[in-house]
């Protein structure tokens, strides 16, 4: 019997060259004198680092590449050697153990010898500690400035007062990185905002091609073509991107185009994708005609809130409202809603043992959720990078289970 084959995305090829001029671009930066190099975490203040003119460079997404190629196992003993716990985020110690070892996955990509080193090192806490910890090793190894934002966490309602105190923490933030950077242009920046916000509107709209029936994309397709969301927001060139890669999902919703062949099921994956197994985590779903339509990770780049003409209360509003931050209330329900417009039977949540701020299952959710919207879940155990944290025999024989049950309750 012959192996269903994924249905492909034509974009992809112009994603993989927009991806290599992203990166071929902070190379040539960093070798450049009279450009300046700033890291920023996935979800910080990518806008106001563009308004000051830096190349942008993004260590979380390095660090899925790590994941992804399957070399995250490998180099993450070597961070733990220098001190940083096993348990801690396998992001930060794929990143550090790959540096201590003088590798990046970027060499064999795109001929890039090594990371750019930054001028300035710039995080959000929105996410977690840990990017604050990751940022001040390298900051702490180069000798340069490590600058942030403390985000208010497990919150309920976004109030005023939140927004305010991280706007004022944003505009401390630009003084800071004048010293640095020379004047911000402001034209500049409000123009980073509006294509952010711009990218961000049809990013939202890609992934609510999964709504049709049959859905358009998987999460897995997300999970990829995410990309440009994360690393290019802000430019022109992932405004391009997404219009194009827009135009060919509406394409197959109006001619009734699957993504899996014959989809009986569809489920909602809360939680981070276990990287070096997206591949054959999404030709078993496609084996079993069970589309994963719609996840929280890849709607995690949607920053409807942004305006340009109020870019420092725009940017902390929506910097503030992520998903990561929320109390469960305010996360159930959403949920909730993504379940209802997605049209899904089931839920898989992905217990990362590295990553307890995207594991949603530790504390009852489920069993809430289910009772709530009379929906069976699982739960898969496993790792965002860390592949000794996840069997994948277990894995698939759950997946098999569940599929089984969702069969029985047609």
């Amino acid at each position: 019997m012959s192996e269903v084959k994924p249905k492909r995305i034509a974009a992809a090829k112009q994603m993989k060259q927009v991806m290599a001029d992203h990166f071929l671009g902070i190379d040539a930066a960093s070798r450049d004198p009279k450009r300046k190099v700033a890291w920023c975490t996935s979800v910080g203040p990518a806008e106001l680092l563009q308004g000051f003119g830096f190349e942008v460079y993004y260590p979380e997404n390095h660090a899925a590449i790590l994941g992804a190629t399957r070399q995250a196992t490998d180099y993450i003993p070597h961070a733990n050697a220098v001190g940083y716990s096993p348990d801690i985020c396998s992001y930060l110690t794929a990143d550090v153990g790959a540096f201590l070892k003088g590798h990046t996955p970027l060499t064999q990509a795109y001929g890039i010898e090594a990371v750019p080193k930054p001028d300035v090192l710039v995080y959000n806490t929105n996410q977690c500690r840990d990017v604050q910890d990751w940022f001040m090793w390298y900051a702490r190894h180069w000798d340069v400035p490590c600058l942030g934002i403390q985000t208010h966490r497990n919150i309920g309602p976004v109030a005023d007062d939140h927004v305010t105190s991280i706007a004022a923490q944003l505009e401390r933030l630009a003084g800071e990185l004048e010293a640095i950077a020379g004047p911000l242009d402001p034209d500049r920046f409000r123009e980073s905002v509006r294509l952010s916000r711009v990218c961000s509107e049809l990013w939202e709209k890609v992934l609510r091609t999964g709504t049709a029936q049959p859905a358009a994309l998987t999460f897995f397709d997300g999970t990829i073509h995410m990309g440009p969301a994360v690393v290019l927001r802000g430019t022109q060139v992932a405004v391009d991107y997404y219009t194009a890669l827009l135009a060919e999902l509406e394409q197959r919703v109006s001619e009734g185009v699957a993504a899996v062949e014959g989809e009986r099921h569809r489920l909602y994956w809360e939680g981070m994708p276990v990287w070096g197994k997206l591949r054959p985590l999404s030709q078993q779903f496609l084996e079993l005609n069970t589309c994963v339509v719609a996840s929280t990770y890849c709607n995690s780049w949607v920053f409807n809130q942004l305006d340009p003409d109020d870019p420092y209360r725009s940017m902390a509003r929506a910097y503030t409202e992520l998903f990561i931050v929320r109390n469960d209330t305010v996360k159930e329900d959403y949920i909730a809603a993504m379940c209802d417009d997605y049209h899904v039977d089931g839920v898989v949540y992905h217990d990362a043992k590295t990553c307890p701020n995207n594991s949603n299952n530790r504390y009852g959710m489920p069993q809430r959720l289910s009772e709530r919207l009379d929906l069976p879940h699982l739960v898969i155990n496993g790792d965002l990078n860390d592949l000794r944290c996840y069997s994948e025999e277990q894995a698939r024989t759950s997946i098999e289970a569940f599929v089984e049950q969702l069969d029985q309750a047609d």
